[in-house]
């Protein structure tokens, strides 16, 4: 039953994002036609002074503004049904957690997981906290429009800790970075070998 539910909503997703492109495309050809319309009535009653000249070069420059927006508007929509984003925005991170935990970060791997696909993100270094924590800065692009995100940082030696990122499908960009949240999922390769699961936190902003 649940797999037929599935199939269901994915057939109901693709019918939407078709509609969405059919009906951009239909849009963009309506008003391609409308602008041609208008002006060629309009050139055939106008007569040829320096005011024509003016009032045909300001339509001319509507007419292309138009056709440009439509075009826009059918690529927004065919990338948003590819799930596609065109922005490309970026998720910037702080991972904080004991700083012995961090001591071969040369070695680390971070990855953002989601239900289309995996991206590597970029480590940009480490910083030393006087409570005897560091910080793991980085950050990943996010190159679909999806709200299943999940950060994994994978340490050698000490584990694999996941962050879920609570983020909508599009995230609009912010300036300051959000709460502290703790670890999804720790997994250990030794049991009892990390820390608690609240040591280790992490805060992200969209950029």
């Amino acid at each position: 039953m649940n797999t037929l539910s599935s199939l269901i909503g994915s057939f109901a997703e693709s019918a939407d994002g078709q509609l969405g492109i059919l009906m951009s495309a239909l849009a963009g050809i309506a008003t391609a036609l409308a602008v041609a319309l208008a002006m060629t009535v309009y050139f055939r009653l106008s007569y040829r002074t320096w005011q024509d000249v003016v009032r045909h070069g300001l339509a001319a420059l509507a007419a292309i503004a138009l056709l440009a927006f439509a075009a826009y508007d059918m690529r927004h929509a065919a990338l948003a049904y590819l799930g596609l984003n065109p922005s490309k925005p970026a998720v910037e991170f702080e991972i904080r957690m004991p700083r012995e935990t961090l001591a071969a970060v040369n070695d680390s791997q971070i990855e953002l997981h989601t239900d289309r696909n995996q991206t590597l993100a970029l480590v940009d270094g480490v910083r030393d906290l006087a409570d005897g924590r560091a910080v793991l800065r980085g950050a990943v692009a996010l190159n679909h429009r999806t709200a299943d995100r999940m950060l994994v940082v994978k340490l050698p030696g000490k584990g694999t800790f996941e962050f879920r990122l609570r983020l909508p499908a599009e995230p609009h960009r912010t300036e300051q970075f959000g709460p502290w949240h703790l670890a999804d999922r720790i997994a250990s390769p030794v049991a009892g070998s990390v820390a608690p699961q609240d040591a280790y936190t992490i805060r992200y902003r969209v950029l």
